[in-house]
């Protein structure tokens, strides 16, 4: 029990200190989560109406949207009230929860669903005859499955270590959240084994994963190649970009965020990608994706339509 913390609460310093900055931030912020809430609320509602979209590309996509909305909702909305209100003050537990929820749906989506989706492509775009025998009900549940089982067991990794820790000097978190490398750098305790943990967890994970994209990309980059349509060419890469944006995006913030020692962190440096990984990238996820697909826009259109005729009905 020695090493239980006196700590009770932390502080959270947040974004900046600038009085005048805090309503446009929270003006910012609000918006943003609103397209969050509304773009992946949407796109999740608009697969499940359509009949079209029940296909395992969607499926996926569908729980790509609701992972986002979670790991977005674990932070935004406690940055919203500090802008607001002035109050920045989290309590242990609540810390403890925020670290908890985010680690594990940043975890699903940066370690699994990325590459299922990848899986699902390569099936899709190499191996067309058998994609339905291959990309079965059964099988896209085992990897969505999969996906959050590894995902919640690696974020209570990080909470039960982090959380061993002492935080005896300061409970003033340099960060807008309870993420890991701010929390490390606050405790007084050793922090050595747990920077191996953080480590080794995170390069495994995306180390593995990106293996699973990369092949898998590389085998549709060939096939497509030896495909004589200029169209049918066309309307693969199509189908592969909009997963290609969003990996990018993701795992280049990602590596950059937890892939370095914790000498090397510069916490100021850190809160600009984390609020572009929390906030910025679950904002451009469906934007991205309804965007580039054509199935997307038109099931959209088809529900709108439906929408149309049972007001005019109705009036």
């Amino acid at each position: 029990m020695e090493n239980i913390s006196e700590v009770v609460e932390f502080i959270l310093v947040g974004l900046t200190d600038a009085l005048e900055m805090q309503v446009p931030l929270f003006t910012i912020f609000t918006i943003i989560y609103l397209i969050i809430l509304v773009g992946n609320i949407g796109m999740i509602m608009l697969i499940l109406l359509d009949s079209r979209l029940h296909t395992p590309m969607y499926f996926f996509l569908s729980n790509l949207s609701l992972v986002d909305c979670v790991y977005a909702s674990a932070v935004t909305p406690k940055v919203m009230v500090g802008f607001l209100t002035g109050d920045k003050i989290i309590s242990y537990n609540a810390c403890a929860a925020q670290m908890f929820f985010f680690s594990a749906f940043a975890t699903i989506e940066k370690s699994f669903l990325l590459a299922s989706m990848a899986f699902d492509r390569h099936a899709a775009v190499c191996k067309p005859l058998r994609y339905t025998t291959t990309m079965t009900s059964a099988m896209c549940t085992l990897l969505a499955t999969g996906s959050y089982i590894c995902g919640l067991l690696q974020s209570s990794i990080h909470v039960a270590f982090t959380f061993h820790l002492s935080f005896c000097h300061s409970n003033v978190i340099n960060h807008f959240f309870c993420d890991i490398p701010p929390m490390l750098s606050l405790s007084c305790s050793d922090i050595y084994m747990n920077e191996i943990v953080l480590f080794t967890l995170a390069a495994a994970n995306v180390f593995f994963t990106l293996l699973v994209i990369l092949n898998s990309y590389l085998f549709i980059f060939i096939a497509i190649l030896k495909m004589r349509s200029a169209q049918v060419q066309k309307k693969a890469f199509s189908t592969c970009a909009s997963h290609l944006t969003t990996v990018s995006i993701f795992y280049g913030t990602i590596i950059f965020t937890y892939l370095q020692p914790s000498s090397s962190h510069s916490m100021d440096t850190d809160k600009m990608a984390s609020v572009f990984y929390t906030m910025v990238i679950p904002m451009l996820n469906p934007l991205v994706y309804s965007l580039r697909n054509k199935e997307v826009k038109g099931a959209f259109q088809k529900v709108v339509g439906k929408a149309k005729s049972s007001l005019g009905l109705a009036y």
